[in-house]
């Protein structure tokens, strides 16, 4: 594994992290609770020392999960990175910015983006107990609230910083222009966002600021949920309450494939997935600290650990550039 530091911060993070929202459940089309806990631990087990969470992935039950998952294990020894700002359980009392209405059991139960300093300071109490931690090594906040000063948001986070309940602070989803606003209040270490092969948008501007100003880039949805590992166009049905039914239709399926079809012999002569030469070649791309892979089970954990161990050339990574520029 490599281990990365994330802007400015004393933080040492494995390259490739795992992310836990499919083990959330919801919008994923339900988890197996062993099954993921097992993946936790196999990421672990082979040098995976960044667990990213979020209250938001299943109402609770990621971070819960990540908590009964690191029992036994050294936890000075790992990162967990969750986030804050999403509400779901009334405690906004109706302020805050209307995200959109999540389905859990059956109920229709509408979410908000809301960081105001008290939202911030409650919600970190809850991920602690969840967590079964007295600190969290980098707490972001997951979508901008336009109803809260970025100040008043970064102030919270300072506090909780002096408090020693988060080593570090960072933003998600954040523009080049709000991060800016952000660090006139706090340094913070970096910005997670959407990036993968067929969503490079953040290399126009985002991937320089950070390279000018030494801010971390957490990436998620590398595989593009899936997508990128090439096994729908070959497998069965999504369930019907997965989101990705409607999520992959925003691309040019057939160009994908294509495009898949093309890269295929890189990973084939290397002896790996097309998800590990996705997620290496995602690592490699500039100003990116880390890459988050989400497991649903510990043969997948394993799978995407092993991928930071792949050799691309130089050759290599302009023949596949080349090709995603057809895209």
């Amino acid at each position: 594994m490599e281990y990365r530091k994330l802007g400015k911060t004393d933080l040492e993070l494995s390259a490739i992290t795992y992310g836990a929202f499919a083990i959330g459940g919801n919008m994923w089309g339900g988890n197996e609770k062993k099954d993921s806990i097992d993946s936790v631990r196999a990421s672990l087990d082979h040098g995976v020392t960044t667990l990213d969470t979020a209250p938001f992935y299943g109402f609770g039950l990621s971070e819960e999960m990540i908590g009964e998952a690191i029992k036994g294990y050294d936890r000075s020894k790992i990162q967990l990175l969750t986030k804050f700002g999403l509400v779901w359980d009334g405690s906004n009392h109706g302020k805050g910015e209307f995200f959109f209405d999540a389905e859990e059991a059956g109920k229709v139960i509408p979410v908000y983006k809301y960081a105001s300093k008290a939202s911030v300071i409650k919600e970190v109490e809850d991920s602690l107990k969840r967590l079964q931690t007295d600190y969290i090594d980098l707490l972001q906040i997951h979508w901008p609230d336009g109803t809260t000063l970025i100040s008043e948001t970064m102030e919270a986070l300072e506090l909780l910083i002096q408090q020693g309940k988060i080593r570090a602070a960072g933003v998600s989803n954040y523009s080049v222009e709000q991060v800016s606003d952000a660090k006139d209040t706090l340094n913070i270490a970096s910005n997670q966002v959407g990036y993968s092969m067929l969503n490079r948008g953040i290399e126009q501007d985002l991937v320089p600021y950070a390279l000018a100003n030494d801010l971390g880039i957490i990436v998620y949805s590398p595989m593009e949920r899936g997508l990128l590992t090439g096994k729908y166009f070959n497998e069965g049905k999504l369930k019907e309450n997965d989101h990705r039914n409607g999520y992959f239709q925003q691309f040019d399926l057939t160009k994908v494939k294509t495009f898949l079809d093309t890269i295929s012999p890189i990973a084939a002569s290397k002896g790996v997935t097309l998800s590990q030469l996705v997620l290496r070649w995602t690592s490699l791309q500039p100003a990116i600290t880390i890459v988050l892979a989400g497991a649903r089970n510990a043969t997948q954990a394993v799978a995407n650990a092993q991928a930071i161990d792949i050799d691309l050339t130089t050759d290599e990574l302009s023949f596949i550039n080349a090709e995603l520029s057809k895209i």
